[in-house]
């Protein structure tokens, strides 16, 4: 648990949630550490708890109990506002339903998540057509989200995670809603971006051959992460 290389530990982690009278134990007792630049992969079939450990991960839920260290931050122990500006700082998140805004242009998706931290229009629509054209869509700029294929959405949510140059990548399914041949491609562009980047990158998947581009997978079952796999 204390690897210097670490700088992301879980220690402990619970969650339970209330049905009426009925608990349901979604984790009970994770633990896993991640080094700088990794790439791991969360292997696990629905239901596992994987998702939420990642939600917990990434700020957006709290656990029962538990540790997360960031480095030397506690992530449970920072107030709400401490944990948005942590998140919209330190993550960048890749959805399996994408969630681009309709309303708006590819280009317009991605540099609004840039303006929102901070960034002036200019500087952020210079990064953001630079990552577009990284993931393959430096023809689609001028394009919303109803004009694009699943896999070309996606790619464009890859751009709006790394717009604000996070350190922490978290993927829930990033494949999920594509066909094999565009999960690939997805996968494939990841892959790139990793090399090109070095972001340690979290990504949920059920499926063993998803799980695999990453450095290293780990297993969870019943809400524990089981020895790696």
């Amino acid at each position: 648990m204390n690897n210097p290389e670490n700088f992301l530990s879980v220690q402990d982690i619970h969650l339970t949630y209330k049905l009426g009278k009925t608990k349901i134990n979604v984790l009970r007792g994770v633990n896993l550490d991640v080094a700088k630049g990794e790439w791991l992969a969360l292997l696990g079939a629905s239901g596992s708890g994987k998702t939420t450990l990642l939600n917990i991960i990434g700020c957006i839920e709290k656990p029962d109990k538990g540790i997360i260290k960031y480095n030397d931050t506690n992530l449970n122990q920072l107030s709400r506002f401490g944990r948005t500006k942590h998140r919209k700082a330190k993550i960048g998140f890749v959805f399996q339903a994408y969630h681009l805004l309709p309303e708006l242009t590819v280009l317009e998706n991605v540099r609004l998540a840039a303006m929102l931290n901070g960034v002036k229009l200019k500087d952020a629509n210079n990064i953001a057509k630079k990552l577009l054209s990284q993931v393959g869509l430096e023809g689609r700029l001028k394009h919303k989200p109803g004009e694009l294929s699943g896999g070309e959405q996606q790619r464009a949510a890859i751009a709006r995670a790394l717009v604000n140059d996070p350190e922490l990548i978290l993927a829930d399914e990033p494949t999920g809603n594509l066909d094999s041949k565009t999960g690939t491609e997805i996968l494939e562009v990841f892959e790139q971006l990793h090399k090109i980047y070095s972001k340690t990158i979290i990504m949920v998947t059920h499926g063993r051959e998803t799980a695999n581009y990453a450095d290293r997978v780990v297993s969870i079952k019943d809400g524990i992460v089981l020895e790696d796999v």
